[in-house]
């Protein structure tokens, strides 16, 4: 979590915090945390050090501990020792030094933390540019004097027998970018690979080696190696990429070695255990053992999971949990006891937590560890279902895990549908090049996917259930599960394998027995905890659930894998490895690259042939665009608010040589592409003969939405595809918007009494580019409130006052698109959906307005008034009478429903932090206190009848 904004409270004017990360350091012999913040003031940074509470949310949690001013005197040494470098995902230790003061401190495993150590070295090489304008610093001397007497942290660190490098001594040698030394390692167990910034050129003054003194010679000269990657062997084909002189060719070998891999590596099959467990909350009350050391043989790596670690308040609100010590603890003591493991990784949002373990003698094999967690509560903003997923390379083979926790309830397997799809698509691995595209989900080569999946037994009652698992039918059980279903209809986990099943349903029992659930709900018994994976060289040898666990009202699953793993011969690899590069030297001088580009004809192309003479007006396509030759063409037509569109395009290599690709951006534009618009992959490599295929995306969200009803802005763009050495290829990308209610202004939707489809576009035009002084009336009397706000808020008065979960469950993104529709062009009659979908359209629709409820005018004004009711009417009496009527109309209809909150669970602090955000937003970053005060200033209409 990057907590840069509470720093930023407390910073003076001009001064701006750049990025922060939480640590911990040593101190007398005791651990502490602190708040590490790069700050920046007038192309000066320096390092901030702050004690803080346990969870610092505002300025006032933090106390300023130390400064180190980033100049020449400046360094940042790592001092992890060799133990600790074996392991991937451990954390990183450093020291930072200036002068004669000296910090050690230990940054959590991670992308984060990469990227913070990337900012210092951005801002130390910042200082190495001009050294002769050496930075003054005289902003830094008001903190000094405050905290003087704070920073006794020079003497109190346990010595580590380090001699220091400073950042000074490096500059010398030409390696400029090389911020941080290394400790000594023995052998050649590992070599280091960071973050990779742009390649720096060196003269021969700068081939110079610095006096190590202990350390080991930097490998990669001209590039970032603040962090730490993993460990590798000679051989690992990643090293041998990173050496420095092979430079930009790096990805075009990488490439070739893919498409030869199999000439150079082996299978060895290695044994995975995979565990996962709903602990409803509880603490650990028994040994594990009985689940976690089950196998008759140690397993070679354990992924274990867990479900609902923590339900208080404090897990959902701070993900702050004393659980998380107590079962990786339980892990730890009920593994196999015949082998020895290392933690490699624990990951965790809210109380979806997943540990990976291995075996010591692999740790060493395990490289390019990375983990994410994706959401997927209310707008994809809430932690308390969605995954936690780590991925790595063991050997020559890219692994990925997932642990997911899906929404409940037996109806709701579309949700649970929507749940994986989106975690498929939203949870990205940024990789160790970060001029790299991120990984998916399915960009490896074997997944495990765990978790309490959530799907339930249908059309079945509870007797019915019962009377087949007495008889352990449980082919035909099985026959009923939804999961089963939903794979067979191919709406999830498509490629996936799952083991027969053949246990009792793991959930739901009653706490501490083996009996079926006996409370007033009497749930029916289901496989909600499952484990799948998709890949080759993969074999289940036994799936069950584990009966002696009692602890919750789920039982633990395991599965036990035996997988088949890559790995590297030695003498093979070389000598592929030397023919590429040969190869590549040879055709680089006698090549130019060459591609093919080819699209797949859509049906929406076909229609847009057919309309756009008629049409022309609508698009504004002009007629060059449309007959330039050289331009291959897209087209998108009907696009629509949040409703993805994709269109196809085929590269393929008919050159002599494999070619890197990119789309670049055009003069004077700063991205390639139109806001609305991506290609996926924007840039990449393709081997002789070979075809990589782009999606070329339209998607039309908040940000984009407003600029395209208006007129302002057209589904019209042109890409240019420049080959590396090659020449440029242009794409035209045309297409129309049909205007929505979403991203319109409320004034505008005032002005019509028909739905915004039914409008001709140049009314809509007239009526968003017009200024509010001189707005065109279109009707004699404009609406009170927008009549699509009417829809939904009366559609929820009436259906929804007693829902559980209002406001927080998620709708079905099927159902959103129903409903916008619906608004749209004013059929159906009614709204279609559930009433979660309603709420859930709701909220995007507020949160889409160009300018929200409360104007950003009067922003300040309510966060300076926010503990006073007088002065908070006051301000909302300024609002212009439109916006004034929908802020007293929902306060309203909020008020109405919190006289129902024995039966919708809702309070007025919930409805506060979901409304305020939408209501009050910032015209700017929006800080932790500035959201506190935006509640508390709505609250106020929530408790009484200001209206």
């Amino acid at each position: 979590m990057d907590q840069s904004f509470v720093i930023q409270e407390i910073l003076a004017e001009g001064e701006n915090c750049v990025i922060a990360v939480q640590c911990l350091v040593l101190v007398d012999n005791v651990i502490e945390s602190r708040l590490l913040g790069l700050v920046e003031r007038t192309k000066e940074h320096a390092l901030f050090v702050f004690t803080h509470r346990r969870m610092a949310i505002t300025g006032e949690d933090v106390t300023l501990y130390d400064i180190f001013p980033i100049s020449n005197d400046f360094a940042v040494v790592e001092v992890s020792s060799a133990d600790e470098l074996s392991f991937v995902g451990a954390d990183t230790r450093v020291r930072l030094n200036f002068q004669d003061e000296d910090l050690e401190v230990r940054l959590p495993f991670g992308s984060h933390s990469r990227l913070f150590l990337s900012e210092v070295n951005r801002a130390w090489s910042d200082v190495c540019k001009f050294p002769k304008e050496a930075p003054k610093f005289e902003w830094l001397h008001k903190y000094h004097k405050a905290s003087k007497g704070q920073g006794g942290v020079k003497q109190t660190l346990a010595p580590l027998g380090t001699t220091h490098t400073k950042i000074s001594q490096l500059k010398k040698t030409g390696n400029s970018l090389n911020a941080v030394s290394r400790s000594p390692v023995e052998g050649n167990k590992r070599v280091n690979s960071g973050v990779e910034r742009p390649r720096v050129e060196s003269g021969p003054e700068s081939q110079g080696k610095v006096k190590r003194e202990g350390w080991d010679e930097l490998k990669r000269e001209g590039r970032d190696d603040l962090v730490r990657q993993s460990s590798h062997t000679a051989s690992n084909k990643a090293t041998m990429l990173a050496m420095p002189q092979f430079g930009l060719r790096d990805n075009l070998i990488r490439c070739e070695l893919l498409k030869n891999e199999d000439i150079y590596t082996y299978l060895e099959n290695f044994s995975f255990f995979i565990g996962t467990y709903n602990v409803n909350g509880q603490t650990p009350k028994e040994s594990l053992r009985p689940w976690l050391g089950s196998t008759s043989t140690p397993p070679d790596m354990y992924c274990v999971g867990f479900q609902e670690l923590d339900l208080s308040k404090e897990a959902f609100f701070f993900n702050d949990t004393p659980k998380e010590t107590e079962w990786m603890k339980a892990v730890s003591e009920g593994l196999h006891p015949d082998a020895k493991y290392a933690l490699v990784k624990l990951v965790r949002m809210v109380g979806i937590m997943l540990l990976f373990f291995v075996r010591n003698e692999h740790a060493k094999h395990i490289s390019e560890m990375e983990a994410e967690t994706v959401g997927t509560g209310i707008m994809g903003r809430m932690g308390n279902k969605g995954a936690v997923a780590i991925r790595f390379r063991f050997h020559n083979s890219d692994i990925c895990v997932v642990n997911s926790h899906l929404a409940a309830h037996i109806e709701e397997y579309e949700r649970r549908n929507q749940d994986y799809k989106d975690i498929c698509s939203r949870l990205l691995f940024r990789q160790h090049d970060l001029a790299l595209v991120p990984l998916t989900i399915m960009k490896h080569d074997v997944v495990l996917w765990l978790g309490d999946l959530n799907y339930r037994l249908s059309d079945l009652d509870v007797d019915d259930v019962k009377d087949l698992i007495a008889k352990k039918d449980f082919e035909t059980l099985h026959s009923y599960d939804q999961l089963k279903r939903q794979i067979d209809e191919k709406a999830v986990f498509v490629g996936f394998v799952e083991g027969e099943i053949g246990f009792l349903p793991t959930y739901k029992y009653d706490t501490g027995s083996d009996q079926w659930d006996t409370s007033e709900k009497c749930r029916v018994p289901a496989w909600c905890d499952r484990i799948l994976w998709r890949g080759k060289n993969v074999r289940q040898l036994h799936y069950q659930s584990h009966m002696d666990l009692k602890t919750s009202d789920h039982k633990p699953v395991s599965s036990l894998l035996e997988m088949g793993i890559k790995l590297v011969n030695e003498e093979s690899y070389k000598n592929t490895f030397e023919e590429i590069v040969r190869s590549l030297d040879k055709m680089e001088n006698e090549c130019i690259p060459s591609v093919t580009l080819s699209r797949r004809e859509s049906l929406a192309a076909e229609n847009w042939k057919e309309r756009r003479p008629k049409e022309e007006l609508v698009w504004g396509v002009t007629e060059e665009i449309y007959l330039l030759e050289r331009v291959l063409q897209f087209h998108f037509i009907d696009v629509k608010f949040m409703q993805h569109q994709a269109e196809t395009l085929t590269l393929h290599n008919d050159g002599q040589v494999p070619c890197q690709f990119e789309f670049i951006q055009k003069l004077d534009e700063r991205t390639y592409c139109k806001p609305w618009l991506t290609a996926n992959p924007a840039k990449g490599f393709i081997a002789q003969g070979g075809n990589v295929v782009i999606d070329l995306e339209v998607f039309v969200n908040r940000s984009t939405a407003t600029e395209l009803n208006a007129g302002r802005q057209q589904i019209e763009d042109i890409l240019v595809l420049h080959l590396d050495r090659g020449k440029d290829y242009f794409l035209s990308v045309l297409g129309n918007y049909l205007p929505s209610c979403f991203g319109s202004s409320i004034q505008t939707l005032c002005q019509l009494r028909d739905p915004i489809q039914e409008m001709p576009l140049e009314t809509i035009r007239e009526l968003t580019l017009s200024g509010d002084e001189t707005r065109t009336l279109i009707i004699d009397k404009p609406l009170d409130i927008p009549k699509e706000i009417w829809q939904m808020v009366d559609h929820l008065y009436r259906n929804a006052p007693k829902q559980g979960e209002l406001f927080q469950q998620p709708g079905l993104r099927s159902e959103f698109v129903e409903i916008r529709d619906c608004l749209d062009t004013g059929m159906p009659d009614s709204l279609p959906g559930s009433n979660h979908s309603v709420a859930e359209a709701l909220l995007i629709f507020l949160d889409a307005l160009p300018e929200p409820v409360v104007p950003f005018s009067l922003y300040q004004q309510c966060l300076e008034c926010c503990s006073n009711t007088s002065q908070c009417k006051k301000v909302v009496s300024l609002l212009p009478q439109c916006h004034k009527n929908v802020f007293n109309y929902i306060a309203a209809f909020l008020r109405e429903l919190l006289k129902h909150s024995t039966h919708n669970s809702l309070d007025v602090n919930i409805l506060a932090t979901i409304f305020a955000a939408l209501l009050l937003r910032s015209p700017t970053k929006q800080d932790l206190a500035e959201k506190r005060k935006t509640q508390e200033f709505f609250q106020h209409f929530l408790v009484q009848d200001l209206s």
